[in-house]
């Protein structure tokens, strides 16, 4: 079987919503011409829709290292690694109350890493925002959702969590402002 064989086997399964067995058609095309910049790519973009992130990484490098000058290889390959960012700051703030806050500047860092390399991932900035909250920057938390919901003005979600930061603003500045009872 000749690789476009395997590429379009590969497309009438992703019609099919079997990314699974997109990916092992897309394999095969590799194996048959293991040169071609473009399945890689593909293939990447397949790996990542089944959340294989680490596989859609290996592919657009090995897409990016084959084909240096297209711009859709490396900009793919920037979000997938904007992805992993994003999800590495969930593991270590989600639903944690024992965070610290060297933790959350970590976060920060990954996170404006993750923005640098896809400034159009709009879960970076959202993220963002939430760790600036914690860390009581509700300025920065605030400003940061603006340019997520500058992105995707359509999100109604977006603006849900934007009133849950300005009501921890209000929480923090009416608590910041309280007599002491000393």
């Amino acid at each position: 079987m000749k690789s476009e064989e395997y590429i379009q086997n590969a497309y009438q399964c992703i019609l099919q919503n079997d990314f699974e067995e997109a990916i092992r058609w897309f394999e095969a095309a590799i194996a048959a011409n293991p040169g071609d910049a473009e399945v890689h790519y593909r293939c990447s973009i397949t790996y990542g829709r089944s959340d294989k992130l680490d596989m859609a990484i290996d592919h657009a490098e090995e897409a990016v290292r084959l084909q240096p000058d297209k711009p859709e290889y490396r900009l793919h390959l920037q979000h997938i690694k904007a992805i992993v960012l994003v999800q590495q700051v969930r593991a270590m703030v989600e639903g944690r109350s024992d965070i610290t806050p060297a933790k959350l500047y970590e976060a920060v860092a990954l996170l404006k890493s993750a923005i640098a390399m896809d400034p159009l991932y709009p879960q970076a900035y959202v993220w963002l925002a939430l760790v600036y909250s914690e860390l009581n920057e509700h300025s920065l938390a605030i400003s940061t959702l603006k340019k997520a919901i500058g992105l995707y003005p359509q999100e109604s979600g977006l603006q849900h969590i934007m009133e849950e930061l300005k009501q921890r603003l209000k929480s923090y500045l009416y608590e910041s402002n309280e007599p002491s009872s000393e």
